[in-house]
């Protein structure tokens, strides 16, 4: 009797909405697959439930969006080292009428006229994710207190959905918010939003992968091949597909490859 193949190994990746719903994970999956001989289990959520599931040891290895809670992850020693692989930029999307008149505006002139005015709706991810920890520090450096923002009216929305979700609910709502521009991108053609606010320093969003570190996480057991997940991202053949991915259907690139280095 032939004796049964060993299971196959599996390592399992905590993500964030936005790699999702460009369906970047799904084009990079099957080839890391094939590489490897392993089953990638991906949790899609934002980027705080993925540190989270870091810290229980849920997963092996994080891929997310959130620079100062990923600091502190590693630096409370949960993870063991920060990779940049690549960036986009968030936009503030919204109707082409622009309710409240913040076109071309800072990120944080943009927030305080819509605090002030409250003329239009804002559609928030409101779920702990790296676009709403963004969010929420426009919001700090416009000068407001969150807890306040989310009481100041029936205007300001918590959706507590992912991107892809919010870009809908925005769509529908004919209303503002904040996005990564790969899935902007993607989900662009059915909503009717345009991007309203699109320049500033403070919307550079860097996305990082993050091995768990075993010594401190028990839950964590396939380093090895975490450590492989991080070295497939961050490699020249894989950094090019990545920099490639949507131009053809979209015409903008979605995400700018970086391997191991923060944009400047």
């Amino acid at each position: 009797v032939a004796s049964p193949l060993p299971p196959q190994p599996r390592l399992r990746v905590a993500t964030t909405t936005s790699l999702y719903d460009t369906g970047l994970w799904g084009y990079l999956e099957p080839m890391f697959e094939k590489k490897y001989n392993v089953e990638l289990d991906i949790l899609y959520t934002g980027s705080g439930q993925a540190l989270e599931y870091g810290r229980r040891g849920d997963v092996d290895v994080l891929t997310v969006h959130d620079k100062p809670n990923e600091l502190k992850f590693v630096s409370d020693n949960y993870g063991l080292e920060r990779v940049p692989f690549a960036y986009n930029h968030f936009l503030i999307v919204g109707p082409k009428t622009d309710p409240a008149g913040i076109k071309g505006m800072s990120p944080v002139d943009a927030f305080k006229k819509l605090m002030q005015t409250g003329s239009g709706t804002f559609v928030s991810r409101g779920d702990n994710s790296g676009t709403h920890s963004m969010e929420k520090t426009i919001w700090k450096n416009a000068g407001f207190d969150y807890e306040v923002v989310r009481k100041a009216g029936a205007w300001y929305i918590e959706g507590g959905k992912g991107m892809g979700p919010t870009l809908q609910m925005a769509g529908e709502k004919q209303a503002y918010t904040l996005t990564d521009m790969g899935t902007y991108l993607s989900y662009r053609s059915k909503l009717g939003l345009v991007p309203i606010v699109d320049k500033g320093d403070i919307l550079l969003n860097v996305y990082s992968a993050i091995a768990i570190n075993p010594q401190k996480v028990t839950g964590a057991k396939n380093l090895s091949m975490a450590n492989n997940l991080i070295s497939f991202l961050i490699s020249p053949e894989i950094q090019k597909l990545i920099g490639d991915y949507g131009v053809k259907e979209y015409g903008l690139q979605l995400f700018t490859p970086c391997a191991g280095a923060e944009p400047k």
